[in-house]
Protein backbone atom coordinates (compact mmCIF):
# COMPACT_ATOMS: atom_id res chain seq x y z
CA UNK A 1 0.00 0.00 0.00
CA UNK A 2 1.38 3.20 -0.89
CA UNK A 3 0.23 6.39 1.82
CA UNK A 4 1.04 10.32 1.09
CA UNK A 5 0.10 13.50 2.43
CA UNK A 6 -2.31 15.62 0.67
CA UNK A 7 -2.59 17.65 3.84
CA UNK A 8 -1.12 17.58 7.17
CA UNK A 9 -3.94 16.13 8.60
CA UNK A 10 -5.00 14.06 5.55
CA UNK A 11 -2.99 10.44 4.59
CA UNK A 12 -4.01 9.04 1.47
CA UNK A 13 -3.45 5.25 1.03
CA UNK A 14 -3.78 3.31 -2.33
CA UNK A 15 -3.83 -0.35 -2.21
CA UNK A 16 -2.60 -2.85 -4.88
CA UNK A 17 -5.64 -3.72 -5.55
CA UNK A 18 -8.41 -1.87 -7.99
CA UNK A 19 -6.20 1.27 -6.41
CA UNK A 20 -8.88 1.57 -3.81
CA UNK A 21 -7.85 4.26 -1.71
CA UNK A 22 -8.59 4.88 2.11
CA UNK A 23 -7.73 8.24 4.18
CA UNK A 24 -6.95 8.77 7.28
CA UNK A 25 -8.40 12.16 8.32
CA UNK A 26 -7.12 13.75 11.82
CA UNK A 27 -8.07 17.28 14.06
CA UNK A 28 -7.20 18.11 17.36
CA UNK A 29 -7.21 14.48 18.72
CA UNK A 30 -9.54 13.00 17.05
CA UNK A 31 -9.06 10.58 13.93
CA UNK A 32 -11.58 8.54 11.19
CA UNK A 33 -10.61 6.17 8.94
CA UNK A 34 -12.31 6.70 5.54
CA UNK A 35 -13.16 3.69 3.27
CA UNK A 36 -10.38 0.75 3.33
CA UNK A 37 -7.56 -0.48 1.83
CA UNK A 38 -7.89 -4.34 0.75
CA UNK A 39 -5.17 -7.07 0.88
CA UNK A 40 -4.77 -7.93 4.96
CA UNK A 41 -0.85 -6.53 4.90
CA UNK A 42 -2.20 -3.22 4.16
CA UNK A 43 -4.96 -3.30 6.74
CA UNK A 44 -2.25 -4.52 9.15
CA UNK A 45 -0.04 -1.35 8.11
CA UNK A 46 -2.75 1.33 9.02
CA UNK A 47 -2.62 0.89 12.41
CA UNK A 48 0.99 1.31 12.21
CA UNK A 49 0.92 4.43 9.98
CA UNK A 50 -1.52 6.04 12.52
CA UNK A 51 0.93 4.73 15.87
CA UNK A 52 3.78 6.30 13.57
CA UNK A 53 2.18 10.11 13.11
CA UNK A 54 0.83 9.81 16.61
CA UNK A 55 -3.39 9.39 15.43
CA UNK A 56 -5.30 7.97 17.81
CA UNK A 57 -8.45 6.74 15.49
CA UNK A 58 -11.51 6.76 17.03
CA UNK A 59 -14.40 5.80 14.35
CA UNK A 60 -14.32 4.29 10.85
CA UNK A 61 -16.23 5.88 7.99
CA UNK A 62 -17.79 4.28 4.44
CA UNK A 63 -18.26 6.19 1.86
CA UNK A 64 -20.76 3.41 0.78
CA UNK A 65 -22.19 -0.46 1.66
CA UNK A 66 -19.81 -1.87 -1.46
CA UNK A 67 -17.69 -4.59 0.45
CA UNK A 68 -13.80 -2.94 -0.82
CA UNK A 69 -14.91 0.06 1.61
CA UNK A 70 -15.78 -1.89 4.98
CA UNK A 71 -13.06 -3.55 5.82
CA UNK A 72 -11.69 -0.94 8.14
CA UNK A 73 -12.84 -2.99 11.28
CA UNK A 74 -10.20 -5.72 10.08
CA UNK A 75 -7.54 -2.78 10.98
CA UNK A 76 -9.55 -0.63 13.71
CA UNK A 77 -11.44 -3.72 15.39
CA UNK A 78 -12.70 -1.39 18.49
CA UNK A 79 -14.12 1.16 16.66
CA UNK A 80 -17.05 1.72 15.32
CA UNK A 81 -18.80 2.25 11.69
CA UNK A 82 -20.42 5.42 10.57
CA UNK A 83 -22.29 5.88 7.31
CA UNK A 84 -24.83 7.34 5.61
CA UNK A 85 -28.54 6.75 6.75
CA UNK A 86 -29.11 5.02 2.86
CA UNK A 87 -26.10 3.29 3.51
CA UNK A 88 -26.76 1.78 7.08
CA UNK A 89 -30.24 0.68 5.43
CA UNK A 90 -28.58 -1.02 2.60
CA UNK A 91 -25.96 -3.04 5.61
CA UNK A 92 -29.33 -3.56 7.52
CA UNK A 93 -31.33 -5.13 4.52
CA UNK A 94 -28.29 -7.30 3.17
CA UNK A 95 -26.97 -9.00 6.42
CA UNK A 96 -23.34 -10.59 5.97
CA UNK A 97 -23.34 -9.48 2.60
CA UNK A 98 -19.96 -8.08 2.31
CA UNK A 99 -18.52 -10.66 3.93
CA UNK A 100 -19.79 -12.81 2.06
CA UNK A 101 -18.39 -10.92 -1.15
CA UNK A 102 -15.42 -10.67 0.65
CA UNK A 103 -14.85 -14.18 0.93
CA UNK A 104 -15.89 -14.82 -2.75
CA UNK A 105 -13.19 -12.07 -3.46
CA UNK A 106 -10.25 -14.55 -1.07
CA UNK A 107 -11.15 -17.64 -2.49
CA UNK A 108 -10.56 -16.46 -6.03
CA UNK A 109 -7.48 -14.63 -4.90
CA UNK A 110 -6.22 -16.94 -2.60
CA UNK A 111 -6.20 -14.49 -0.03
CA UNK A 112 -5.67 -15.43 3.76
CA UNK A 113 -6.88 -13.47 6.58
CA UNK A 114 -6.74 -13.38 10.18
CA UNK A 115 -10.10 -12.78 10.91
CA UNK A 116 -13.60 -12.52 9.66
CA UNK A 117 -14.96 -9.66 8.49
CA UNK A 118 -17.91 -8.01 11.05
CA UNK A 119 -19.01 -4.76 10.66
CA UNK A 120 -19.88 -4.27 14.35
CA UNK A 121 -21.95 -1.45 15.35
CA UNK A 122 -22.92 0.22 12.32
CA UNK A 123 -24.20 4.55 13.52
CA UNK A 124 -26.18 6.05 11.05
CA UNK A 125 -25.53 9.53 10.04
CA UNK A 126 -27.51 12.41 8.71
CA UNK A 127 -27.10 12.72 5.12
CA UNK A 128 -26.99 16.18 4.25
CA UNK A 129 -25.05 16.93 7.55
CA UNK A 130 -21.60 17.21 9.56
CA UNK A 131 -19.58 15.25 11.55
CA UNK A 132 -17.38 16.93 14.39
CA UNK A 133 -13.55 15.85 14.31
CA UNK A 134 -11.52 18.19 17.18
CA UNK A 135 -12.25 21.88 16.46
CA UNK A 136 -13.07 20.92 12.44
CA UNK A 137 -16.12 18.78 10.57
CA UNK A 138 -16.51 16.76 8.07
CA UNK A 139 -18.88 17.84 5.54
CA UNK A 140 -21.29 15.30 4.52
CA UNK A 141 -23.12 15.05 0.99
CA UNK A 142 -25.55 12.46 -0.56
CA UNK A 143 -23.52 10.71 -3.28
CA UNK A 144 -25.82 7.88 -4.59
CA UNK A 145 -26.15 6.83 -8.48
CA UNK A 146 -23.25 4.41 -8.37
CA UNK A 147 -25.25 2.30 -5.78
CA UNK A 148 -28.66 3.59 -4.11
CA UNK A 149 -26.68 4.91 -1.11
CA UNK A 150 -23.45 6.74 -0.26
CA UNK A 151 -21.89 10.04 0.79
CA UNK A 152 -19.10 12.28 -0.43
CA UNK A 153 -17.06 14.11 2.73
CA UNK A 154 -15.35 17.11 2.43
CA UNK A 155 -12.93 18.29 5.35
CA UNK A 156 -13.16 21.98 3.98
CA UNK A 157 -10.17 22.79 6.29
CA UNK A 158 -7.89 20.47 4.58
CA UNK A 159 -8.99 21.50 0.85
CA UNK A 160 -9.99 17.52 0.67
CA UNK A 161 -13.00 15.59 -0.41
CA UNK A 162 -13.60 11.75 -0.83
CA UNK A 163 -16.24 11.13 -2.71
CA UNK A 164 -16.95 7.49 -3.29
CA UNK A 165 -16.88 5.94 -6.28
CA UNK A 166 -16.94 9.02 -8.45
CA UNK A 167 -14.58 10.81 -10.31
CA UNK A 168 -12.29 8.02 -11.14
CA UNK A 169 -9.53 8.45 -13.57
CA UNK A 170 -9.16 5.00 -14.20
CA UNK A 171 -13.23 3.47 -13.84
CA UNK A 172 -15.87 4.97 -16.26
CA UNK A 173 -19.62 5.93 -14.07
CA UNK A 174 -20.83 2.60 -13.54
CA UNK A 175 -25.06 2.01 -11.97
CA UNK A 176 -25.43 -1.72 -12.87
CA UNK A 177 -25.13 -2.88 -9.77
CA UNK A 178 -26.62 -2.15 -5.92
CA UNK A 179 -29.48 -0.16 -7.13
CA UNK A 180 -27.70 2.13 -9.00
CA UNK A 181 -29.35 4.68 -11.83
CA UNK A 182 -28.22 7.12 -14.41
CA UNK A 183 -30.36 9.82 -13.28
CA UNK A 184 -28.99 9.44 -9.74
CA UNK A 185 -25.39 9.13 -10.68
CA UNK A 186 -25.69 12.55 -12.53
CA UNK A 187 -27.33 14.32 -9.98
CA UNK A 188 -24.20 13.28 -7.52
CA UNK A 189 -22.05 14.76 -10.14
CA UNK A 190 -24.08 18.42 -10.07
CA UNK A 191 -23.94 18.20 -6.36
CA UNK A 192 -20.11 17.13 -6.40
CA UNK A 193 -19.46 20.10 -8.80
CA UNK A 194 -19.10 23.15 -6.31
CA UNK A 195 -17.60 20.39 -3.66
CA UNK A 196 -14.69 20.05 -5.98
CA UNK A 197 -14.27 24.07 -6.72
CA UNK A 198 -14.16 24.25 -2.87
CA UNK A 199 -11.35 21.22 -2.47
CA UNK A 200 -7.78 21.07 -3.51
CA UNK A 201 -7.45 17.60 -3.83
CA UNK A 202 -10.15 14.99 -4.63
CA UNK A 203 -9.68 11.52 -3.37
CA UNK A 204 -12.61 8.63 -5.52
CA UNK A 205 -12.63 5.37 -4.49
CA UNK A 206 -10.22 4.16 -7.11
CA UNK A 207 -7.96 5.73 -8.79
CA UNK A 208 -5.16 8.74 -8.62
CA UNK A 209 -5.89 11.75 -6.20
CA UNK A 210 -6.93 14.46 -8.52
CA UNK A 211 -6.09 18.23 -8.42
CA UNK A 212 -9.13 20.49 -8.60
CA UNK A 213 -8.83 21.23 -12.15
CA UNK A 214 -8.49 17.54 -13.24
CA UNK A 215 -11.45 16.27 -10.99
CA UNK A 216 -13.34 18.65 -12.72
CA UNK A 217 -12.26 17.74 -16.34
CA UNK A 218 -13.34 14.04 -15.22
CA UNK A 219 -17.09 15.02 -14.07
CA UNK A 220 -17.95 16.62 -17.45
CA UNK A 221 -16.08 13.62 -18.67
CA UNK A 222 -18.50 11.77 -16.54
CA UNK A 223 -21.36 13.84 -17.67
CA UNK A 224 -20.74 13.61 -21.53
CA UNK A 225 -20.81 9.65 -20.56
CA UNK A 226 -24.03 9.62 -19.29
CA UNK A 227 -25.67 11.61 -21.48
CA UNK A 228 -24.09 9.53 -24.68
CA UNK A 229 -23.08 6.72 -23.52
CA UNK A 230 -19.72 6.58 -25.32
CA UNK A 231 -16.62 5.85 -23.13
CA UNK A 232 -14.26 8.18 -22.29
CA UNK A 233 -10.74 7.48 -24.36
CA UNK A 234 -8.45 7.69 -21.79
CA UNK A 235 -10.76 4.73 -19.77
CA UNK A 236 -11.59 1.97 -22.44
CA UNK A 237 -9.81 -0.71 -21.61
CA UNK A 238 -10.88 -4.45 -21.62
CA UNK A 239 -12.32 -4.28 -17.94
CA UNK A 240 -14.18 -0.93 -18.56
CA UNK A 241 -15.85 -1.75 -21.75
CA UNK A 242 -17.24 -4.92 -19.38
CA UNK A 243 -18.23 -2.19 -17.18
CA UNK A 244 -19.92 -0.49 -20.24
CA UNK A 245 -21.79 -3.02 -21.36
CA UNK A 246 -23.31 -3.79 -18.52
CA UNK A 247 -24.51 -0.61 -17.78
CA UNK A 248 -26.20 -1.02 -21.28
CA UNK A 249 -27.83 -3.79 -19.60
CA UNK A 250 -29.03 -2.26 -16.76
CA UNK A 251 -30.76 0.11 -19.06
CA UNK A 252 -32.54 -2.16 -21.14
CA UNK A 253 -33.57 -4.37 -18.11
Amino acid sequence: MKVVAVHEDVLVGTSAIWQTNCLLVHSGEESFLVDSPLLPEELEALAGVAEHVGWQVSGLLATHGDWDHLLGRLAFPGAALGCAETTAARLTGEPGAGARSLRAFDDQQYVERPAPLSLGQVQALPVPGSLEIGANEIELHPADGHTKDGMALLAGWAGVLACGDYLSAVEIPTFFEAGGSPSAYRATLERLAPLVERSERVVPGHGPVLERDKALEILEEDLRYLEELVPPAGRSGETQMRNHDRNLEALEA
